[in-house]
């Protein structure tokens, strides 16, 4: 650190040693006005510029105070292209007496960890197959030219309309998982080809916002499973999930619905209603208020292609309701799909875990096969997704036994399941936490 001076004419001129800072200063600065994080030693305040963070100011907030590295690495394939908007915000380092680690977390694990990632790059696994994606892109519309052939060659009767229905709610679905590979930037080498396809899936074939996704979705990936952090887990008192909200809220005596009952009352407003009301409201809203134009207008130009497609046979009125019921259909594929992974996993408050076993905790698969692969969208890896999320989906099964070697050196779980019995894990769940805020609810 800058020994030397001015020791003669031409003398490079003395450096000035740079701040350190101890784990204990480090970790009082993770307030919504005062973020400091740490990535590879070094200590950088963020608390004006997480505004201006692409990805929200959220997500990189749930990291102050801790140290960001594997997140860091995680969610930026360019290193070198993100490393210069941390620069300015350099303030110190770590001091040396201090661990790399906060919070106790286990270095040897973050170690092996790193090298089973570095393993992965040297076997390619980062390197997408383009041919692939373009299947999946193809496939998608393929679909959509059936669904209209279909009312336009047999009409506009029951049997045609429902058929129709289920061919667009596929066709949905499928997008839904093709705009999750480019938004994780895994599909292109810069990122700006993948955010440009993603508003294009997103937008065009689906009528959601890319900004909405991205600050809500990155979220999850930081800090999956962890109350008041990962918005998956936010169920607006609808619903008590894990062992420690359903206890607090019995505790507390809160019942805002008979969460006892929860794992039945789920069928009603669960599945059906996320996407065609929850969502659709609040991707509408986002885009307004904060006034994502851009996203906007790809979102109308799917509205605009939808209706002229189907008002000529259903009318307006009812092309309206033939896209609301799609939207429901979808609504049940996306919610059992999702949830079968994490709702099922312990959720929690924040126990500030190494990134390779927070992403254990939170995530479990679902067993490899070629219907599984296609209707999960390659979710079934979910364990291997939350670890390396800008791997392209088609190589997750080629990490998958080395992840497995790695958390059974650790004495880490690696839960894989059949998909029916992951689905059922789902409703298991909520009644059990449901028994749990019954009890604390009569008892405690």
């Amino acid at each position: 650190m800058g020994k030397g001076g001015n020791q003669g004419e031409g003398a490079a001129e003395r450096e000035v040693p740079m701040p350190t800072f101890s784990w204990e200063e480090i970790q009082k600065h993770n307030l919504r006005t005062d973020r400091w994080l740490v990535i590879d030693r070094k200590v950088y305040n963020i608390t004006k510029w997480s505004t201006q963070h692409p990805g929200g100011q959220r997500v990189i907030g749930h990291y102050a105070g801790e140290d960001a590295t594997d997140a860091f690495r995680a969610f930026h394939p360019d290193l070198k292209f993100v490393g210069k908007f941390l620069k300015p915000l350099l303030i110190g380092e770590l001091a040396p007496e201090e661990p790399s680690q906060d919070h106790g977390k286990n270095s040897k694990i973050i170690e092996d960890f790193r090298a089973l990632k570095k393993t992965a790059e040297d076997m390619n696994l980062f390197k997408t197959n383009h041919v692939f994606f373009l299947l999946l892109l193809a496939h998608i519309i393929a679909l959509e030219s059936i669904a209209w052939f279909t009312v336009f060659y047999f009409g506009n009767g029951w049997i045609p309309t429902l058929i129709t229905a289920f061919v667009l709610a596929t066709s949905q679905a499928q997008a839904g998982w093709l705009q999750h590979d480019y938004g994780h930037l895994s599909v292109y080498r810069k990122p700006k080809w993948n955010h440009l396809v993603h508003k294009f899936v997103i937008g065009h074939l689906k009528g959601a916002s890319a900004n909405w996704w991205n600050h809500r979705h990155f979220q999850h990936h930081a800090k999956p499973n962890i109350f008041h952090k990962d918005p998956d887990v936010n169920m607006l008192h609808v619903f008590v999930l894990g062992e420690w909200q359903p206890i607090e809220y019995g505790k507390k005596k809160l019942k805002y619905l008979p969460y006892n009952h929860q794992h039945e009352y789920f069928f009603l407003i669960g599945p059906p209603l996320l996407i065609p009301m929850y969502f659709q409201y609040q991707i509408i809203m986002t885009m307004i208020v904060h006034k994502n134009w851009v996203d906007l207008a790809w979102a109308i130009s799917y509205y605009i292609r939808f209706f002229v497609t189907y008002i000529p046979f259903y009318g307006i009125l009812g092309a309206l309701l033939f896209l609301n019921f799609i939207r429901f259909l979808e609504s049940h594929w996306f919610v059992w799909v999702t949830q079968m992974n994490h709702i099922v996993m312990e959720i929690d408050q924040e126990a500030y875990r190494d990134w390779f076993s927070s992403q254990l905790t939170a995530t479990c698969n679902v067993e490899q096969s070629f219907f599984n692969d296609w209707f999960s969208g390659h979710l079934n890896f979910q364990i291997e997704h939350h670890l390396f999320p800008t791997m392209p989906r088609h190589n997750l099964h080629k990490i998958a036994p080395l992840v497995k070697s790695l958390c059974a050196k650790h004495g880490i779980e690696y839960q894989e399941k059949p998909l029916l019995r992951a689905l059922l894990d789902i409703i298991r769940s909520l009644r059990k936490s449901g028994k749990l805020w019954l009890d604390a609810y009569l008892h405690k």
